[in-house]
């Protein structure tokens, strides 16, 4: 009897043990039946970075454990973990996955010696991850990405019922894991396996969403049912964000503000009616930073220790600063400092369109790479004005830290900006915002009080802000209080954590009502 394609598919796409068995479950769910927490994410702290998701992951994976939650993180197993967790241990044995009429060995891993706090398995599919990149090379991406997060999503997805004994939440992070909860919801041995499971998507920045040709879907072990409009088609392409946030119980975004901006023509991506569609399934909760590592009475990468009570040795970090980017060595001349991706999003064009910045007697550094025209723009204007302008592309953990402790404000004129970091670090550190009122840098910065913020996304607007803060700076007594008002501020991960708590109930009983 033949089949259709949908149906051959469905069966290709199964996904089977290896002859041998599994063994039993190596992590159970904790006492009185509370669910593990199953993160599903491309980027998780320290091993394997290239922005703020994996920091992100980290942070709240942390606090959930610290308030008693049983947590297990799921991440691939990419070359740089290896450089952070050499030693490595296998959860069971192989098993074979089927995916788009083509079959891959997959592994799980976990540290010999793991540290305390979640319990990190990493999914191990060489010919997906085994490469010098995460997602590309040389400012490329790689030509299978689909098909790479499409393998571990699914791995993943028999990984947790093998893995983990006891309920789950399964909380997925952006568009590398979003093919996850369209499975679970598709496919029929997930169905019946995920039927009481409940499934949480959270989109750190929307501007990212897995666009991809058709031609990937078989590939990607896409059922053609749900390549439409109302799951993961967007003109006439595959959207993976799309589709997990068609299937998800729960979506959250990193900042109630960003939440907003979302459901907006100009600030939804394209996919403003989505988030609409999704009511009061929709949040978002704000970000935290790790307060023990962002604090400058303890850190141990910045020239001197200082507190908000004694700020005097805000001093000798500002005049290192200096030194280390070539610049004279000036308390009273005002420091910005501006660090991240150097690219579109984070508003340089303001910066370099500034007709006031150019022209004060201020200095500037920058620190991080990005897209090559503002890595040019850069560098040349150091080198026309090298008494002002520092520049830093070779981005490290200690020069970020070196910079929140000793530049006096922080540039931050994102063209959008879901969340941030930056803006969080830099207060604890005494280094007043001057950001746009978008996003998280909206909900974190008191305008006049612990930073200065703008509205238009023009360069005037930022000038405006700007000459607010160096009026603020000129009057010593007046910038003292708006230091120790920015430094008391509480950013940690406690609140936001038991945010996603609530959520997670109100997925489960999401769930419920569905039986």
């Amino acid at each position: 009897m033949s089949r259709s394609p949908a149906a051959r598919m469905r069966r290709m796409n199964s996904v089977r043990s290896s002859t041998t068995s599994f063994g039993s479950p190596v992590i159970r769910a904790p006492e009185g039946g509370a669910p593990t927490i199953v993160h599903l994410t491309s980027e998780y702290s320290p091993f394997a970075r290239t922005g703020g998701l994996a920091e992100a992951v980290m942070g709240l994976a942390n606090y959930q454990v610290k308030g008693g939650a049983n947590v297990v993180v799921f991440v691939p197993l990419y070359r740089t973990v290896r450089d952070h967790a050499p030693d490595l241990a296998p959860l069971g044995r192989p098993i074979q996955v089927e995916l788009g009429f083509r079959s891959e060995e997959v592994r799980f891993f976990r540290e010999v010696q793991p540290p305390a706090g979640p319990k990190v398995v990493f999914v191990d599919i060489p010919s997906a991850f085994s490469r010098a990149g995460l997602y590309g090379e040389g400012g490329h991406d790689y030509a299978d990405n689909a098909r790479r997060f499409a393998l571990f999503s699914r791995a993943v997805l028999d990984g947790i019922t093998r893995l983990i004994a006891g309920p789950v939440v399964v909380h997925a992070h952006d568009w590398h894991t979003s093919l996850a909860l369209m499975y679970m919801r598709t496919y029929s041995d997930l169905r019946k396996r995920y039927a009481n499971t409940a499934t949480v998507l959270s989109v750190h920045n929307a501007g990212y969403q897995g666009h991809f040709p058709a031609s990937m879907l078989h590939d990607c072990g896409i059922p053609p049912e749900v390549y439409t409009f109302q799951h993961l088609e967007w003109y006439d392409r595959i959207n993976f964000l799309k589709g997990g946030l068609t299937f998800a119980d729960m979506v959250v975004t990193v900042s109630p503000t960003h939440a907003q901006e979302l459901r907006t023509p100009g600030g939804g991506f394209g996919l403003q009616e989505v988030f609409e569609w999704l009511g009061s399934r929709f949040t978002g909760i704000t970000n935290g930073i790790d307060q023990a590592l962002w604090n400058p009475a303890t850190d141990d990468q910045i020239t001197a220790n200082y507190s908000r009570q004694d700020p005097s040795n805000k001093a000798k970090c500002k005049a290192a600063l200096q030194r280390s980017f070539g610049l004279p060595q000036l308390q009273r001349t005002p420091l910005f400092g501006l660090t991240g991706r150097m690219v579109v999003q984070k508003g340089l064009d303001l910066v370099l369109n500034s007709p006031l910045i150019w022209t004060l007697d201020a200095q500037f550094v920058f620190l991080g790479a990005g897209e090559a025209k503002y890595e040019h723009a850069l560098l040349a204007l150091a080198t026309a004005r090298p008494q002002h302008v520092g520049v830093q592309l070779n981005f490290t953990d200690r020069l970020e830290h070196r910079l929140m402790a000793g530049a006096d404000l922080f540039l931050m004129p994102s063209q959008y900006e879901p969340c941030g970091l930056t803006q969080m670090r830099a207060q604890r550190y005494g280094s007043l915002p001057v950001g746009r009122r978008v996003g998280g840098i909206a909900d974190t910065v008191q305008d006049d009080t612990t930073g200065f913020l703008f509205d238009e996304f023009q360069p005037a607007a930022l000038d405006r802000a700007i000459s607010r803060g160096l009026a603020s700076f000129a009057d010593s007594s007046a910038w003292a209080l708006r230091m120790r008002a920015a430094m008391q501020q509480d950013f940690g991960w406690e609140r936001s954590a038991e945010r996603y708590a609530q959520v997670y109930q109100q997925a489960i009983e999401l769930v419920k009502s569905r039986r």
